[in-house]
């Protein structure tokens, strides 16, 4: 993998940009443009590649860092980079989808162990300016109905359902998670057919009231109590919500697949948000 420096990055990034300039004059036939979608897939790949085109997605004057082990700009995130173990990093996007100027991937990654991590990315003309993310540990095997964090369906189907299908899982999440009338439960997920890779519940609503039930047990209480975004294409839609599990200030990024009206699918994040006394930017995880 490359070393990544600030100076590195912000010749990368002026190099591109002359370069660009120079071909806008010529006759010669252009490539198309890439897609938000393919930037921020190059940009992910590049952390294992160590790829220097990519890092020009970024506006190298504005960019906001929400991982709050990452210092906001160019500079943290070439730091942060920089401080990966040599050849260690592993990065496979699996899942990427947009929301008007946002694009949200879902990608396994080997960075700093393994971890399955959802990514949030804001463009302004083009460029990337704002990053979000919620990474967990990869655990060591299937759930209990033998399923991964990252396997399923990949790609959004009924594009034109994408709003109705935003509007269902906020009110699931708010409802549900954040109120906890269970009694509702049924309005929003298909009952007889719940596919869940949380990697410690099993399928259907029974496996979800014996993973709550287990949890109860324990003495460990899971609080949703805000949601922050909401964003989705056609049938799949992300929540990033705020709580707190076992008493811990907590972020849960869930993504969620509709189909026929109802949730039959869900795939979660969930990351222990650190004292802010630990932060290396001011800009809160949300």
């Amino acid at each position: 993998m490359k070393s990544w420096t600030k100076t590195a990055i912000t010749s990368t990034v002026v190099a591109l940009s002359l370069a660009t300039a120079g071909c806008s004059n010529t006759s010669h036939q252009q490539p198309e443009p890439l897609t938000h979608k393919e930037k921020v897939t190059a940009l992910l790949k590049s952390i294992e590649t160590g790829e220097a085109e990519p890092v020009s997605y970024i506006n190298p004057n504005k960019y906001i860092q929400h991982n709050l082990g990452v210092a906001d700009g160019l500079a943290g995130f070439g730091a942060a980079l920089q401080a990966l173990p040599e050849g260690s990093a592993r990065v496979d996007t699996v899942r990427v989808f947009q929301d008007g100027d946002f694009v949200f991937a879902h990608t396994d990654y080997n960075f700093f162990g393994p971890k399955i991590g959802f990514d949030i990315f804001r463009f302004e003309q083009g460029l990337i300016v704002e990053h979000w993310d919620n990474l967990q540990q990869t655990p060591d095997s299937a759930n209990p109905s033998g399923r991964t964090m990252i396997d399923g369906p990949v790609q959004a189907e009924d594009l034109d359902s994408t709003e109705a299908n935003k509007v269902l899982v906020k009110g699931f999440v708010n409802d549900v998670l954040v109120s906890g009338k269970m009694d509702t439960i049924t309005q929003y997920i298909e009952p007889n057919y719940y596919l869940q890779h949380n990697p410690g519940i099993a399928d259907g609503l029974d496996g979800l009231g014996s993973a709550l039930a287990a949890m109860a047990e324990q003495g460990i209480t899971m609080e949703y109590q805000q949601v922050h975004r909401v964003l989705g294409e056609g049938n799949f839609v992300l929540t990033v919500s705020e709580g707190t599990l076992g008493g811990q200030h907590t972020s849960f990024y869930d993504l969620f697949r509709v189909e026929n009206g109802k949730i039959v699918e869900h795939w979660d994040t969930i990351e222990a948000i650190p004292p802010q006394s630990e932060w290396k930017n001011g800009n809160g995880k949300f």
